[in-house]
């Protein structure tokens, strides 16, 4: 068994894919059936616990996957090694939500977001439309150099305050950042196009020109659902409307905080700096000099020292901010649980041969197309290494039988990929954007799959009518 287990893993990472040929990987039989049923029920119980609200991800994300990993024959030191891995690739991130939350926290505080969000209202007014292109184009814009970390902590911060104020509800803010992610993705230096490209033996660069008209489209139709979640939003939901500041609120510990106790932690001579401070971490987020998460720390202990310079302050300043920071943090490192043991155990590889086995042969002509539809849901439940290393090769070698060409699985596969970014509780910063934006992630989904799958079909079907495929 346990040479089954690193037979099957080393076919299945990588690099290593293109040495292992479907046949090798059904002579392993029984334990490929057994990881994938294993990994089908760990997929279905964490959707269903998540979905229901029946306990937190966190717990969802620890135990689901240690209880499937045992069931599909692992031994605690393989499991502990699964985690560590997996672990080891969120820490970094945990650490960067820590900062990055606590820091824009300090800055709504200071009442640094107060001047941004009063200039924009006057500037757009009540035109709940206007607010949402133009967040369109800022996170399209904002995601030129590919990082979606940088995008998320560009945007949200900044508008989700005007959105409260016009009291449109921030899932629409989110759904607007991933299309407009999802579609800039597809630039050569993003991930997603990287890997195809290699996957393809291609150069990313020559892997673009032939998708840029694609990227257009999706840069119109992001704009365009931008435009159309605004109208909804004034429908169902009454945006537009000026929410007038209550002269109390409660907070998430159930106690109370008067306004002018508010008003008396606001730093209204100290806006420019902060503006300043705000930029800085920006510039150097942009040319990736410092670790992100070095670049908060320091951001935050300038921001403690200048805005609070009393210790006494910084530390009530701190426990205020701490919640958030810890539920954010909590939640990737409980991630890093599940990314390990899926990407690691060989389960999310083994789960998709079943899948390629039960297309209907009269339709695997079209196989391409198929792939093309379910490449958002398909990006939503798989990792982006096991999506483009382990299914993108498994596809292109099924399709090969049909001549489909592997250009055009791979280019199909690609675009609604792209547009699960944000939507996937495999990305970290999907939890970054529902940290900022104080929103569930089942809510996140609920509202953002539509649209973002609405999206990747437009921009197919433009694919088909220009005879790309």
């Amino acid at each position: 068994m346990t040479f089954l287990k690193q037979k099957f893993i080393i076919c299945t990472s990588g690099i290593f894919v293109y040495n292992c040929s479907i046949l090798n990987l059904e002579f392993l039989g029984g334990f490929i059936m057994l990881l994938a049923v294993a990994g089908f029920i760990m997929l279905f119980a964490m959707m269903y616990f998540l979905f229901k609200s029946k306990t937190i991800p966190l717990v969802v994300f620890i135990t689901i996957p240690f209880i499937a990993a045992v069931l599909a024959g692992f031994s605690f030191p393989e499991i502990v090694t699964f985690v560590k891995k997996g672990v080891g690739k969120t820490t970094e991130m945990a650490v960067l939500f820590i900062f990055s939350v606590t820091f824009f926290g300090l800055m709504s505080d200071a009442g640094m977001f107060d001047v941004i969000v009063d200039k924009l209202v006057k500037k757009a007014g009540t035109n709940v439309i206007a607010v949402a292109v133009v967040t369109a184009i800022v996170a399209i814009f904002s995601h030129l150099d590919g990082a979606t970390v940088t995008t998320v902590l560009v945007t949200v911060p900044a508008l989700l305050p005007l959105y409260k104020k016009l009291n449109i509800r921030p899932q629409l803010l989110l759904m607007i950042v991933g299309a407009g992610m999802g579609v800039m993705n597809l630039l050569p230096w993003g991930g997603p196009v990287a890997r195809a490209a290699s996957v393809l033996g291609m150069s990313p660069n020559d892997l673009w020109h032939i998708m840029i008209p694609i990227q257009i489209l999706g840069v119109a139709t992001t704009i365009g659902l931008a435009a159309f979640g605004a109208m909804r939003e004034i429908k169902f939901n009454g945006a537009g409307v000026l929410e007038k500041t209550s002269p109390e609120f409660e907070i998430e510990e159930g106690t109370h905080i008067s306004q002018k106790k508010e008003d008396e932690l606001k730093r209204p001579k100290l806006t420019a700096f902060n503006m300043l401070l705000t930029l800085g971490i920006l510039v150097l987020l942009l040319i990736n000099t410092f670790p992100p998460y070095f670049v908060f720390m320091i951001g935050c202990s300038i921001a403690l020292v200048v805005n609070y310079p009393n210790p006494k302050d910084q530390k009530n300043r701190l426990k205020a901010h701490a919640p958030a920071a810890l539920d954010v943090s909590s939640v990737m490192l409980g991630a890093g649980v599940m990314v390990g043991i899926l990407g690691n155990s060989g389960m999310l590889e083994a789960m998709t041969i079943p899948l390629l086995k039960v297309i209907p042969s009269f339709i695997a002509s079209q196989l391409h197309i198929l792939m093309g539809v379910l490449s958002l849901p398909l990006g939503l439940v798989l990792g982006t290494d096991s999506y483009f290393y382990g299914l993108m090769p498994l596809a292109i070698e099924v399709g090969k039988n049909f001549e489909i060409t592997p250009l055009n699985m791979a280019v199909a596969m690609t675009i609604g990929k792209n547009l699960s970014l944000f939507i996937s509780p495999l990305v970290p910063a999907t939890f970054l954007g529902i940290g900022l934006a104080g929103i569930e992630l089942k809510d996140h989904i609920k509202y953002s799959f539509v649209g973002l799958f609405s999206v990747s079909l437009i921009m197919m079907v433009f694919a088909l009518s220009i005879n790309m495929f």
